[in-house]
């Protein structure tokens, strides 16, 4: 059994080592004998988007969002068919904001992404604070419960009716610190503002995914158990340290 993953621009999006989260897919994966590949795509490159189970897109700064945007657009379609076939993508902070319908920045015009989440995202200007700090989220998924991450972003991102939110926030601000909403699903389709990364502090998110990817070529795949107490003792660090914190 294997698993294809697509990198979507480890030069421009990959802000506090959200790279990590693919280490983990892979470690996860190979620890069930499970054989993975990693191809990074760049600016310009070529992409079969067929080939591939899984797409990553980070986070970025504004100028790098602009980057990727226009080279994510030409590539559209092709992400849209492998979606419909199945196939998975995980978003972070900037790379979440793309794959919505727009995103307005602090400056300059606004940024078309490509829809495959029912979601847009406007940054209210350069006066308004940042959602800065630690996240603690009640996940939606089955099984999933809770998420513990970090959050830094101007954008507030709002959610249309085909999306749903990928958890409710216990701590921190979310989508856009007023509804208490935190990402978005919509299918297979998956945004969140938690960097960190995600995957390493939160084990069984990361299995959903794997499985999910997993069920394209190779249907139902039962994951067995892997020893996470190391993972599980990292997630209540982060969830403890982020109540400690007095709410906002």
């Amino acid at each position: 059994m294997d698993l294809q993953i697509c990198h979507l621009y480890p030069d421009l999006l990959n802000l506090y080592g959200d790279r990590g989260n693919l280490m983990v897919l892979r470690r996860r994966a190979q620890a069930r004998g499970i054989c993975v590949s990693i191809a990074p795509v760049r600016l310009g490159d070529p992409l079969d988007a067929s080939a591939h189970d899984l797409f990553f897109l980070g986070g970025g700064e504004d100028r790098q969002q602009v980057l990727a945007a226009a080279d994510l657009r030409r590539r559209a379609d092709d992400l849209q068919r492998a979606v419909a076939s199945g196939a998975v993508v995980l978003g972070v902070c900037g790379g979440y904001q793309l794959l919505g319908h727009s995103y307005r920045p602090a400056e300059g015009g606004q940024l078309r992404g490509i829809g495959l989440l029912d979601v847009t995202t406007e940054h209210p200007g350069k006066a308004a604070g940042r959602l800065v700090g630690n996240v603690v989220v009640d996940c939606a998924l089955p099984g999933v419960g809770t998420l513990v991450g970090f959050e830094n972003h101007g954008g507030r991102t709002r959610l249309g009716g085909a999306a749903k939110p990928l958890g409710r926030v216990v701590i921190g601000f979310g989508n856009n610190g007023e509804d208490g909403s935190e990402g978005a699903v919509q299918g297979n389709v998956f945004g969140t503002y938690l960097h960190g990364p995600l995957l390493p502090k939160n084990p069984r998110f990361a299995d959903h995914v794997l499985r999910l990817a997993l069920r394209r070529r190779h249907g139902e795949v039962d994951l067995h158990p892997l020893d996470d107490r190391i993972e599980e003792t990292a997630h209540a660090a982060a969830a403890a340290r982020a109540r400690a914190v007095p709410r906002r």
